[in-house]
């Protein structure tokens, strides 16, 4: 299979992961931080130096940088933990489940109200939208940084401006923008959600959540941390505020290692690449009659392509292309607000998601596939 999915699960990982994986299993199986042995003392130097690495990529502060299973995990740490107490918060039409439905959870549990804002083509237009339903009960902002559907690129650090002006928090989901654009807490983001099995590289099961620290959060898991075990509150200091129970050693390793691969070979570079492949991919189908491209010349976009062909259904299309080598995923992408937003729903797309591993003539065969089937 040519792995199009990336934005789902980078794969193939660099070797560098891999190595990471088969160190961790080999060498760091104490558990760190709850034991003064050799085994888990050299273990949690391993998960520090991980922390470091993530904590330099982004900008933070080394114990700012709290280790989940994914992003998701992270924005429901972030989401919730904020909005205990009740309040408004405000998200964009673009966004993924995973920021939609806390909020739609708190909203029918406690006392918290959303909004959402419309998104534009025009970034000054997309900021006036968010500003426009500030109240004052609200607490934050809550979007992503890049759609997962389209690609398009909100005008994050604009809205890190406005939260500021505010004095509202702003939480990012970076979920198909870490690894790809630059990213750092000080472009006006207060809490950064992102997954580490993207375009960081690193193993499933991994992701991050990253603050600055300037709002408070309350928790939603408690639990051991190997600190302050003979008080039974919740130690309130990062990260082990944020990590009862043993971290994922083997992932941490990998995320760690993935990091360290994109800063080797170059975010600028990487972005270059797939872009490049993109590219490729849009003037390739173009021609094919009936191909509907999700991309307006009027937008920033990471390297992700949402496309369909009039009279097949995106699950139909994906599979087909399944059953020839090709691995897209068509649907809904679990984000029924930006499908709704761009006019794919109820159907959803198929999206074209490359890696840096994918080559151009990887696309060049996807591409003789589509005209292929459209015949």
């Amino acid at each position: 299979m040519i792995n199009f999915d990336n934005a789902a699960t980078t794969f193939p990982k660099p070797e560098s992961v891999k190595n990471a994986v088969l160190t961790a299993f080999s060498k760091y199986g104490g558990n760190p931080g709850r034991s003064g042995h050799k085994l888990s003392m050299q273990t949690a130097m391993a998960i520090y130096n991980a922390r470091n690495i993530c904590a330099n990529f982004f900008g933070s502060r080394t114990e700012n940088v709290v280790f989940t299973q994914n992003c998701t995990h992270a924005l429901n740490f972030a989401i919730k933990g904020l909005l205990s107490d009740g309040g408004h918060v405000i998200i964009s039409d673009l966004e993924h489940n995973s920021v939609a439905r806390p909020v739609f959870s708190l909203s029918s549990k406690k006392n918290c109200s959303f909004d959402i804002a419309k998104t534009s083509e025009n970034d000054n237009i997309t900021v006036y939208n968010f500003e426009k339903l500030i109240q004052s009960d609200t607490k934050a902002i809550v979007c992503t940084i890049a759609s997962n559907v389209t690609g398009q690129i909100l005008p994050f650090k604009k809205i890190g401006e406005l939260c500021k002006k505010h004095g509202i928090c702003f939480i990012a989901d970076g979920a198909q923008a870490c690894g790809i654009i630059p990213l750092k807490l000080s472009d006006g983001i207060n809490i950064l959600c992102t997954s580490g099995h993207k375009g960081l590289y690193g193993t499933t099961g991994t992701g991050l959540m990253i603050t600055d620290g300037q709002f408070p959060l309350s928790t939603i898991i408690e639990g051991g941390t190997g600190s302050s075990s003979f008080s039974l509150e919740q130690p309130d200091f990062l990260p082990d505020r944020f990590e009862s129970g043993t971290v994922n050693t083997v992932g941490v390793l990998s995320l760690g290692a993935g990091i360290s691969f994109v800063n080797k070979i170059g975010i600028n570079r990487i972005f270059a690449h797939e872009q490049k492949l993109c590219d490729m991919f849009i003037k390739g189908i173009s021609s094919i009659e009936g191909i509907k491209i999700y991309r307006s010349p009027n937008c920033n976009y990471v390297p992700i392509v949402s496309f369909n062909l009039c009279g097949v259904s995106p699950e139909e299309l994906s599979k087909a292309l399944s059953d020839r080598g090709f691995a897209l995923r068509g649907g809904l992408h679990c984000a029924p607000l930006a499908h709704k937003t761009i006019g794919s729903a109820p159907e959803g797309t198929v999206r074209f998601a490359p890696s840096f591993f994918n080559t151009e003539e990887q696309v060049y065969a996807i591409v003789k596939t589509l005209k292929q089937l459209k015949k």
